[in-house]
């Protein structure tokens, strides 16, 4: 094989305002060359192609994910070459090397991409990953409408102010607040800006959320987020969640290596004769896993088809819902059966999303799917 027709690995070590390049030819006795730093300009990506292609051999380009975005892997691929991007955690690291830089990380990941050493993840299109950042944001909300909410009860709690009933933001609680009064005026200040940031939080989740609802019903994987609803526990802001995170389910050749990229599987630690397991791996996606631990508390009731679920499920095909309710036969049992042999509600939940992973993949494979 001629020396033209090699594959070149380029490394790229993205940041803000800088790329650091390293190559390497196919020839593993080559060494890895370093071309040092440029822009991240798009005249400047163009002159680097240009400066790689003279060397006559096909280019395959390698980078880490991370807060930079995709941007690299969607121009490069538009101009038709290879590029793949890695998850950090995912490369090899030596453990002795504790030495750091720019330029290093680019031979390494031009190093290992040579070796076959690394692992793509998915990259999501353009309009898959604007659900997912809508789906994001709706998230965030939520968590500053809870903190905003805390924050509002340990001031009152600061002031011996006690709600008798549940505070549980209804019209009756909310009543209470109006009736609130502070020792000082300086207090009642802060107590009314606390009341106003917890209904400002309160309407950006509205927003968000009804922006969600209406974006994902033009969204090319609707389909399959319908389908999924199937399960009980997710209904629509949950479904849309673990679809828009992880994608096309069915992208993975079993429901194991599902449960594997959700971080749902149990470490493990075993030598010799030894084997000893731990909790699950966290690995993965962490916002898919949370949608499916959630949705798993509704299984520690008995099986049943609510009015909330049956409306779901009428307009989803039969075998869909056979899926759903082999689901809840199944889960339900499951969970009385962890929890009578002492498991703690939090493992046993956990089992549960597992599970419940598996179902969404089994229920994802029946549905067409627009590429």
């Amino acid at each position: 094989m001629g020396e033209s027709s090699k594959t070149l690995f380029v490394g790229l070590d993205v940041h803000k305002d800088t790329i650091a390049v390293a190559y390497a030819l196919e020839d593993r006795g080559a060494e890895v060359v370093s071309l040092g730093a440029i822009g991240t300009r798009q005249c400047d990506i163009d002159k680097l192609i240009r400066k790689l292609e003279a060397k006559g051999a096909p280019l395959v380009f390698v980078y880490e994910a991370g807060p930079c975005g995709y941007w690299l892997h969607r121009y490069l691929t538009r101009r038709g070459l290879s590029c793949s991007v890695v998850a950090p955690s995912l490369i090899p690291r030596k453990p002795g090397d504790r030495v750091k830089t720019d330029r290093r990380d680019a031979v390494t990941l031009a190093r290992l991409m040579r070796s076959g050493d690394l692992t793509s993840i998915y990259v999501p299109t353009v309009a898959d990953e604007a659900i997912r950042d809508l789906s994001r944001g709706r998230e965030d909300a939520v968590g500053d409408l809870k903190r905003s909410k805390v924050r509002l009860k340990a001031f009152l709690l600061r002031q011996d102010i006690r709600y008798e009933g549940r505070a549980n933001w209804n019209a009756a609680h909310l009543r209470w607040l109006a009736r609130v009064v502070c020792p000082t005026p300086a207090q009642q200040i802060v107590f009314q800006e606390y009341v106003r940031a917890v209904s400002e939080q309160a309407e950006r989740r509205q927003r968000l959320e009804g922006e969600l609802h209406e974006a994902v019903k033009g969204w090319r994987l609707y389909p399959v987020v319908e389908a999924v609803q199937a399960l009980r526990g997710l209904d629509l802001t949950g479904a849309v969640t673990l679809i828009a995170e992880v994608g096309d389910l069915t992208r993975f050749d079993t429901p194991r290596k599902l449960m594997s990229y959700l971080g749902l599987t149990p470490s493990e630690y075993s030598s010799g004769a030894h084997r000893r397991q731990g909790g699950i791996t966290k690995a993965g996606n962490g916002h898919a896993r949370r949608a499916l631990v959630e949705g798993a508390w509704a299984y520690r009731y008995p099986a049943k088809v609510s009015r909330h679920l049956q409306l779901r499920l009428e307009k989803l095909p039969n075998e869909v819902q056979a899926i759903g309710w082999k689901a809840q036969l199944r889960l339900c049992k499951r969970y009385r059966q962890l929890s009578a042999r002492g498991k703690h509600v939090n493992q046993v939940v956990v089992a549960i999303a597992r599970e419940m992973a598996a179902f969404a993949w089994a229920i994802a494979r029946t549905v067409p799917v627009a590429s």
